[in-house]
């Protein structure tokens, strides 16, 4: 490794674009080198190019919402998942000394 204390900053810097050109290069290279590895494979196994570059990858599923954890047995169209603040209803069933348990939808 070569000692840079004794270069001044304009060498330096000539050699930082230096630097960044190369790992560019080095990077288009590498994509293209996996890109035909790829297509090889893909005609070996029998599909075209145009066939290879319209797959798309796999979209995760979003998280959503949360299933429904309790549900409140004087309106069953209140509910909550059991994450985030409590909705009034439940501070309410909490504060009169009842248990969550007994709110719980069995899933």
């Amino acid at each position: 490794m070569q000692d840079l204390s004794k270069y001044s900053l304009a060498k330096l810097r000539a050699l930082e674009v230096q630097v960044d050109d190369a790992l560019k290069t080095q990077h288009f290279l590498s994509i293209s080198k996996a890109r035909e590895q790829i297509l090889h494979i893909a005609r070996n196994a029998g599909l075209t190019d145009k066939q290879v570059l319209a797959i798309k990858a796999p979209v995760p599923a979003k998280a959503g919402a949360a299933s429904v954890g309790y549900t409140n047995p004087d309106d069953p169209a209140q509910q909550w998942s059991g994450r985030g603040r409590q909705p009034a209803w439940v501070k309410a069933w909490i504060a009169a000394g009842k248990s969550l348990e007994d709110v719980k939808t069995s899933a």
